[in-house]
């Protein structure tokens, strides 16, 4: 159940990265009411080595989907699929909340598909937490 949950927010986090690296790429779209989105996507902070941060977040997305899919494939994802998650899920959100800091204290700008992308790496964070506490039992 855990599992299946972790794939649906990996899903989704993955659909709003996607389309965050869309509206950066093409400059054109709809990000959100008020210009925050606009702003947030424009900014110096956008970007890492010229790659767009929302394209390296639909890529851990995307990588914890492929961990969570390969489970029933791999021992070796069987047995540490759930840390890895765990891992990522951390890292992103750790790195989410600097992004959060940059917006209110640097930008001065929200992007609401950044809040999204933060609620579903915090809520991935939760779950693997869930996930691996539960591992840790039964073992």
């Amino acid at each position: 159940m855990l599992r299946r949950i972790l794939i649906g927010l990996s899903v989704l986090g993955f659909v709003n990265a996607a389309y965050l690296t869309y509206v950066k790429l093409v400059e054109d779209g709809v990000c959100a009411v008020g210009g925050g989105c606009a702003i947030v996507n424009t900014s110096p902070y956008a970007s890492l080595w010229g790659i767009p941060i929302a394209a390296i977040g639909g890529a851990a997305f995307l990588t914890m989907l492929v961990v969570l899919l390969l489970e029933e494939r791999s021992d070796f994802f069987a047995i540490n699929g759930s840390l890895i998650v765990f891992g990522l899920s951390l890292i992103g959100v750790l790195y989410s909340a600097y992004l959060t800091y940059l917006e209110l204290y640097v930008i001065h700008a929200i992007c609401p598909f950044c809040v999204v992308s933060a609620i579903i790496l915090v809520a991935m964070l939760v779950v693997s937490i869930m996930r691996v506490r539960t591992d840790m039992q039964t073992a």
